[in-house]
């Protein structure tokens, strides 16, 4: 059972890498203060992606709305999880759109959107990215492997140099934590006293 032990040991060697890297904790924070600024302007965050990633997203945008560690008003979010919608464009438009089109019809000008793609490559993540785009919407990448072709059509990207789905996904979840305790101790101070 040694597979045991050297998951735990794998998933803690890419956290200290990643963590090690000071431009990623710069752009973290840079990230938080950008996202209160949203929030304090009444915009919202859009968050999609496929599979455990679509898991993620979802992860995310309850948080905001209902609450993390305390006790606060609703904060703007959502998923574009839906099945009777994501089953309805994918028939009718193709799997490809099925982010894209939530993005034109809900995004507005200074909402955000975080994409996640453990590959950097789902071609209805860069998809989304485009329609984000054209919205003119902040772009946050939580990427893996090598960030893919989406590495450089996100404003930010987060890149998780790991071969599997599952330890970038680990990095991902961490990611997504401490972006809303971010936002949560800069909006409500009051909570974290």
């Amino acid at each position: 059972m040694e597979f045991i032990k050297n998951n735990f040991q794998e998933s803690n060697r890419l956290k200290k890498d990643f963590m090690n890297d000071e431009k990623n904790l710069q752009k973290l924070e840079e990230v938080i203060f950008l996202l209160v600024d949203k929030h304090t302007n009444g915009n919202k965050g859009i968050t999609c992606g496929n599979g455990g990633s679509a898991c993620d997203a979802m992860h995310y945008a309850e948080e905001l709305t209902g609450r993390f560690r305390k006790d606060r008003e609703a904060l703007g979010a959502i998923a574009l999880t839906d099945p009777s919608y994501i089953t309805c464009v994918a028939n009718d438009f193709g799997f490809d759109k099925i982010f894209s089109r939530g993005i034109e019809a809900l995004g507005k000008k200074d909402d955000y959107l975080i994409a996640i793609s453990t590959s950097g490559n789902s071609p209805n993540i860069i998809k989304a990215v485009e329609a984000a785009k054209q919205k003119d919407m902040l772009i946050i990448g939580l990427l893996g492997k090598d960030g893919g072709a989406l590495k450089d059509l996100v404003d930010y990207a987060f890149i998780v140099p790991a071969s599997t789905s599952d330890r970038i996904q680990e990095i991902h979840i961490l990611l997504i934590h401490t972006i809303i305790e971010g936002i949560e101790r800069i909006m409500f101070k009051e909570n974290y006293c």
